[in-house]
């Protein structure tokens, strides 16, 4: 039962604050909606979100929870404007930075002890609350930065959130967690949209060649350019270390290219050394359930490009009894077929690809 979290006030209509109002709804929770954005707080609304919050009746309402998903330079100022207000119980922030929201609250004189900073681990390259999926956060990471005067309370309510969306708690320093997503998503974000930016002078030759491996590299940088402005402004320092590091990394592989173009053989180790290390780091990404990924095989099959086609494969898999772990589609330009790519477990592959044979599906 979700007795704890009757009511629940989520400020912030976007991604975040849509999916996560959406996972509470199947809950049972009642929401309340607000954004500065009516037209974000409608369409959230009508996608099943919750209902709007009535700031004039606030003293009426039993808000148990406050969640402010705004930009993090903003999430200070939300907290002071709510906690004047004594609209809720509790109060809890999703920003994915939060030494900066939390210093910049103490500053303003924010009630601390009913404050719990969280961040969680999930989201889309889209962005709004017609992005918002209830089930953003299920098996996800979500970091809880509770201060020294958090009380017991407010870091209960907040742990109850997180599993009424399905995610699992991690508690951490604040400055711990900075430094953590720099390395993890607020570098990687700036790495891709370096890539990706390459493509704006690219030639449409290059651009007719491009296949599922730059789509893979640059797929996060479709993200709303302001939105990203605020978090990386909000972590700038640990940031700029990650892409400091990484820049060390590229230009000593730009430079021993440049050598090998030279004719300098010797410069193969350089490059080796790097690719090696990309791997090592690869293969320490943690698997869909945490700890050491687990080795998959992929098996291929060519798949029509028309309605029903992705819904008959899956049909397959599950008479066959083959779980499939992750799958991936790559389209044919110019054609109306193309390759989807299904991750399962190494004995059932043969499984799979016999039933696929037998079902006259091609496989490359």
């Amino acid at each position: 039962m979700a007795s704890e979290l009757r009511t629940v006030l989520v400020v912030g209509t976007g991604l975040i604050g849509t999916s996560l109002a959406l996972a509470l709804r199947q809950k049972g929770v009642r929401v309340l909606l607000a954004d500065r954005d009516q037209g974000a707080v409608r369409l959230a609304r009508e996608l099943g979100a919750g209902e709007e919050w009535q700031p004039d009746e606030r003293r009426a309402e039993a808000i148990d929870l406050a969640v402010i998903a705004v930009p993090p330079g903003q999430v200070a100022d939300e907290l002071l404007s709510l906690q004047k207000g004594g609209v809720a119980r509790f109060y809890t922030d999703v920003a994915s930075v939060k030494a900066e929201p939390i210093e910049c609250a103490a500053r303003l004189g924010c009630d601390l002890t009913s404050y719990v900073a969280s961040h969680p681990l999930a989201g889309r390259e889209k962005s709004g609350p017609g992005a918002g999926r209830a089930d953003l956060f299920l098996g996800r990471p979500w970091a809880i930065c509770p201060t020294a005067e958090a009380s017991g309370a407010a870091r209960a309510a907040v742990l109850r959130l997180i599993e009424l969306c399905g995610a699992n708690p991690v508690e951490v320093d604040a400055v711990d967690h900075d430094r953590a997503v720099a390395v993890v998503s607020h570098a990687p974000h700036v790495a891709a949209a370096a890539v990706a930016a390459r493509l704006s002078d690219a030639t449409e030759v290059a651009l007719g060649l491009a296949g599922q491996g730059v789509r893979d590299v640059t797929r996060i940088a479709g993200g709303d350019p302001g939105l990203w402005l605020g978090i990386l402004s909000g972590n700038a320092a640990p940031v700029a270390e990650v892409l400091e590091a990484v820049s060390h990394d590229l230009a000593e592989a730009a430079s021993a290219l440049r050598a090998l173009a030279d004719g300098d053989g010797t410069a193969h180790g350089e490059i080796t050394q790097l690719l090696k290390r990309g791997v090592a780091g690869h293969d320490r990404i943690p698997g869909k359930h945490g700890g050491p990924a687990p080795a998959y095989v992929v098996v291929q099959v060519v798949i029509g490009d028309r309605p029903g086609q992705l819904a008959r494969l899956f049909q397959i898999c599950d008479e066959v009894g083959v779980n499939v772990e992750d799958v991936r589609l790559e389209h044919a330009p110019g054609l109306p077929l193309g390759i989807a790519e299904l991750s399962v477990q190494p004995d059932s592959a043969p499984v799979l690809a016999q039933a696929l044979r037998e079902r006259d599906w091609q496989l490359p």
